[in-house]
């Protein structure tokens, strides 16, 4: 067995530009680890079957709900319980973020669309 390799995380957000499209980092037990880096509003959506951690390593995230919302800094996170509808939003700037999913959650969940990446890129 080999000894692991860490992972710079700023390395790692340093090798792409685009918004809106995660990137895998890591996984462990049918888990990923996925870094993106967001501009503005997403879209409006749920995961029937997956519960989505946020770590926020850059700028501030709104995470909109239908009843509320929550602002989470740098250094914080949110987990949105799966069935939870839910919009990322980057209010100012770019926010940089690290995604911790099951490896069968589609970014855009229910909603579909446009936005919605299907192969991920590996870094």
């Amino acid at each position: 067995m080999s000894t692991p390799g860490k992972v710079s995380l700023e390395d790692k957000f340093g090798l792409f530009t685009d918004h809106w499209s995660p990137k895998i980092v890591g996984e462990l037990n049918g888990q990923q680890v996925k870094l993106a880096k967001i501009s503005g509003e997403f879209v409006w959506h749920a995961h029937e079957h997956e519960d989505e951690l946020f770590l926020v390593t850059r700028g501030t995230l709104l995470m909109r709900f239908r009843d509320g919302e929550q602002r989470i800094g740098v250094g914080e996170f949110i987990i949105v319980p799966r069935g939870v509808e839910h919009q990322p939003v980057a209010e100012t700037g770019e926010v940089w973020m690290l995604l911790f999913e099951p490896s069968s959650t589609v970014n855009t969940g229910t909603a579909g669309g446009e936005r919605t990446v299907t192969e991920l890129e590996r870094l």
